[in-house]
């Protein structure tokens, strides 16, 4: 079984250098190992979602643009994360303030090509399926 995700998560991007932490509001007031558990509503930029430092993807426009003032070669360029869509799948059986629990095999998609995983989901004690 998956493993419940909660505030102080650790995830980690495809076109992240660094790992960065999943920040849950407590605004559904359920805890799960003394932490807010979280939906796979909790995708949004830097509300939830923090920098995974510097970005490598080229869809980036940022990245794109430091590359072509390289001549083409790649320039990592500040990340700031774009995640429209929510986390999926989650966990469609175990609801919490009517959406579905964030699991840690769940994946979000970052608007610039990457893709966000949960590299620890902050706890160890509760599982969901």
């Amino acid at each position: 079984m998956a493993k419940q995700v909660v505030n102080g998560a650790l995830l980690q991007c495809s076109f992240g250098v660094a790992p960065s932490s999943l920040v849950v509001l407590p605004v559904n007031r359920e805890n799960s190992s003394q932490q807010p558990a979280a939906t796979i509503m909790d995708h949004v930029p830097m509300v939830n979602v923090m920098p995974f430092g510097m970005c490598l993807s080229p869809a980036n426009p940022s990245v794109a643009a430091a590359t072509a003032a390289a001549l083409g070669v790649l320039t990592p360029m500040p990340c700031i994360p774009n995640t429209p869509a929510p986390w999926v799948p989650g966990s469609p059986t175990v609801l919490l303030g009517n959406q579905p629990c964030l699991n840690d095999t769940s994946t979000c998609m970052c608007l610039w090509g990457g893709t966000i995983k949960v590299a620890f989901p902050g706890q160890l004690t509760h599982e969901i399926p």
